[in-house]
Order: C-alpha cells, then sequence, then structure tokens
C-alpha cells in the first residue's frame, strides 16, 4: 500500500482523563484508518500512489481531495495534542499570541468560540499566513485543510462529532475545555518556525 497510518506520538491511554483510549480505538483506528485504506483504493495504480500527502491535498478534489486531506488533518491533530500538556504556552508561539491577540486568554476564548461555532464537521485551527507571518484563527468545514490557502498550520482542534461522542456526547463544549488540557505548545513552536 502506497499510504499507510502514520503512528501515534503517544499510547492510546495517554490522554486519558481527557479524551479516552475507547475514543482513540474508534477515531484513530477506524476512521483515521478508513481514510488511509480509501485513498489506497483510489489511488492504487496511478502516479498519485508515489505522491507525497501533502502534494495531494494541496492539487488534488473531490474524494481524493477528501481522504487524503482527512489523513493529513488527523495526523497533524494527534500531534497538536500530548500527555501531560496544556497550560499556557511559551516560545515563539506565545509572543505571537500575545502580539496578535493582546493575551493567551483572549486567544483562547475566541479560539474556543471558533471551534464551537463550526456549523457540523470540521476543524478550528491556529495558522500562520506564509506571506506576511501574521497568525489567525480560522475554520475549515468537512475536509477543508489550510494547506490548500498556502498558509501553514500551527495547532488543530477536531470538531467532527467522532472527536468527543463517545467522551462528551454532544456536549462539544465541554470536549474543547478538555482540549485545552491537551494542546501540545511544544509543536506549536515547530511549527511557527
Amino acid at each position: 500500500m502506497a499510504f499507510s497510518l502514520p503512528a501515534l506520538p503517544y499510547n492510546k491511554s495517554a490522554l486519558t482523563p481527557h479524551i479516552s483510549e475507547e475514543t482513540l480505538e474508534y477515531h484513530y483506528g477506524k476512521h483515521h484508518q478508513a481514510y488511509v485504506n480509501n485513498l489506497n483504493t483510489l489511488t492504487e495504480g496511478t502516479a498519485l500512489a508515489q505522491q507525497h500527502l501533502d502534494d495531494i491535498v494541496k492539487t488534488q478534489t473531490g474524494a481524493i481531495f477528501n481522504n487524503a486531506a482527512q489523513i493529513w488533518n488527523h495526523t497533524f491533530y494527534w500531534h497538536s495534542m500530548a500527555p501531560n500538556a496544556g497550560g499556557k504556552p511559551h516560545g515563539k508561539v506565545a509572543q505571537s499570541i500575545d502580539q496578535y491577540f493582546g493575551s493567551f486568554d483572549a486567544f483562547k476564548e475566541q479560539f474556543s468560540k471558533a471551534a464551537m461555532g463550526q456549523f457540523g464537521s470540521g476543524w478550528a485551527w491556529l495558522v500562520r499566513d506564509t506571506h506576511n507571518g501574521q497568525i489567525f484563527i480560522e475554520t475549515t468545514a468537512n475536509a477543508g485543510c489550510p494547506l490548500t490557502e498556502g498558509r501553514t498550520p500551527i495547532l488543530t482542534c477536531d470538531v467532527w462529532e467522532h472527536a468527543y461522542y463517545i467522551d462528551y456526547r454532544n456536549a462539544r463544549a465541554k470536549y474543547i475545555d478538555a482540549w485545552w488540557s491537551l494542546v501540545n505548545w511544544e509543536f506549536a513552536n515547530q511549527n511557527i518556525k
């Protein structure tokens, strides 16, 4: 197979109590794996099977884009979280948040509001404009990915129901609140450079 499920950066129980092992069994083991399987089926025997995932996300449409972008987005999402993480940012990302949002509290409020306000399935992102370096919050629906707009993702929160339904049922706000306890600021600092 040309594409494979990237390994989680931690074990499936590492995000408890905020995200359960059961959620990761389904979200990572079933949903994320299904996108990989689908993309392999869709690209088998084509030149796309040899392309880098980023390039497929940036150039394709329809089912191929949807599955490739969902692989990319989910992989990025797993790295946007870490066990024993959360708290306030530090380093370059903290400086940029203060510069563009005024304070971490203001940023957290705006990001949470964006994640809550994403109608239906989608993603909330902290991104950097590759032209002027400004960081800002955006949301994308379904498999939408900032790479298609030439932006550099820094962090993401998955707000598809399968990200939280086992642990929080339909209480997206509780899930978003818990997500802040997992934010991987080290990963964010790697991405903002």
